[in-house]
């Protein structure tokens, strides 16, 4: 089996978790630690990514830290509108409304830890013939 599972490093990884329950419905596959000095793996509808304190020691830093991102994490959904929907109530700030882009419907939000995501679905069969 193979598969991509990215870490995000947060300075509140605990309070992190949270948002991702609240914004995407993510469940907990495994957790060590407690609070917010924590190493999480989660699932949204089985796609898998893992959520841990940042540590400037190991040169792990959050965007906060960095003042931007290294990074942009796409969450392909059914219901792209709904998602992000979902993400600003739960405390998202969206950089991009919804719409048709580049053969896909999809909006942009940052998380409140600084991590920037594109949430959406191919308009079509993909990839692209």
């Amino acid at each position: 089996m193979t598969s991509i599972q990215p870490e995000l490093w947060v300075d509140r990884a605990g309070a992190a978790v949270a948002f991702y329950q609240a914004a995407f419905g993510a469940t907990i596959v495994h957790q060590v630690g407690a609070g917010n000095d924590i190493v999480a793996q989660l699932s949204v509808g089985g796609a898998a990514f893992w959520v841990a304190t940042a540590n400037s020691s190991m040169k792990r830093f959050s965007p906060q830290t960095m003042d931007g991102a290294t990074s942009r994490t796409l969450l392909v959904v059914e219901e792209p509108e709904q998602a992000v929907q979902q993400a600003l109530a739960a405390g998202a700030t969206e950089t991009a409304p919804v719409g048709d882009e580049h053969g896909w419907c999809l909006g942009r939000i940052v998380d409140p830890f600084g991590h920037e995501w594109e949430i959406g679905r191919p308009l079509g069969t993909w990839p692209p013939a």
